[in-house]
Parts: C-alpha cells; structure tokens; sequence
C-alpha cells in the first residue's frame, strides 16, 4: 500500500507552520511524516522547520533532480525534498507545505493527493501578518486581495478541503487529523 500525499495550502500567515507544529507529534504516531521545504530565506528568518538554501544553491540543487516538487512565489523559491517519493512508496502519508499556485503541477505528479486549504477571517489574517511584522502594509494588501480570491465555492471547485485556523490552533489541528483519517477511511 502507498501513502498518500497531504498537501497543506493557505495564505501567507494562515498558520501553516503554527499548526504543523502543534500536530507534529501526533502525526509522527499515525506514521505520517512532515516534509521539510527548501527556501531561499535565511535560517533566521524561516520561521518554521525549513532547509534555508540560497538562490545559487537553490538552483544547483533543482537542476540536480534534488525537489520531487519545486516553484517561486513572493521572490522566493521553495523545493520539497524528492525523498517524500520514497517515503511515500513505504506506505507512510507525507504532509507538505504546499502552494495554491503550484497545485495543478502538485496533481499532474501526485494525482491522487489530498488538497487542504486552510482558511483564515479576513481581519484574523491582516492582524497576524502585521504582528510577524516581515511585510509592508502595501504588500499585507496585495496579500488580503489575493487571498479573497480564494473562498469555499473556489475550495470546493477545486477539489480541496476547507480548514478553518480562524480560532484555536488546537481546533484547527484536531480537525486536520479527523479529515486524514476520514480521508484514509474512504481510501
């Protein structure tokens, strides 16, 4: 039996690394394993478990066939190690911290993965992204404006499950384990 591909999307201060770091333990003990990213961002400035590499190494390491998955956002580039394939051909699920804009390249190599959304009120998100303080108020809109783009109806549309981190990390991450395994039970 393969293991299934969880690919964790939201915006920008969602809460993607809070939450993975909230269940982190607990999918360790459903044998699920969390995929550490490559980005072109200082270890310092990470803020979550990631591979700090610069824009040369980066593309050393693309061009070498070293990311299973790999794309640039935000002036960025972001590589998920090609170790999840193995991990994957083990039987174990592999949760990734994903992109919305990369999902269509994510399903042509992983059709059958499992798209999460994470979703965030509007004024939850603009007060989280001016707490971590690492954009401009200007970019902080683009980002809101971009993010309500993407709504139930779009979430739906694509085939993806909504997660709400609007309240309680630990709400959001009891959720996040129910819809894997809900989502192995229907396997």
């Amino acid at each position: 039996m393969s293991g299934r591909l969880i690919y964790l999307m939201g915006p920008s201060g969602s809460g993607k690394d809070s939450l993975l770091n909230a269940v982190r333990v607990r999918l360790a003990e459903r044998g699920c394993v969390i995929a550490r990213r490559a980005i072109t961002r200082s270890a310092e400035a990470l803020g979550e478990d990631a591979i700090a590499l610069t824009a040369a190494e980066f593309e050393v390491q693309e061009a070498a066939g070293a990311f299973a998955l790999s794309w640039r956002a935000n002036g960025l580039a972001y590589g998920i190690p090609r170790q999840i394939d193995d991990w994957l051909a083990a039987g174990q699920d592999v949760l990734v911290n994903g992109s919305r804009g990369h999902l269509a390249q994510a399903r042509e190599r992983y059709p059958d993965l499992i798209g999460v959304l994470l979703s965030v009120e509007p004024a939850v998100l603009r007060e989280r992204l001016l707490r971590r303080g690492r954009e401009s108020i200007e970019q902080i809109e683009q980002r809101l404006a971009r993010n309500a783009q993407f709504d139930a109806a779009s979430a739906e549309r694509d085939g993806l499950h909504l997660l709400d981190n609007s309240t309680s990390i630990e709400r959001a991450g009891d959720n996040l384990l129910a819809l894997i395994g809900a989502s192995r039970a229907c396997a």
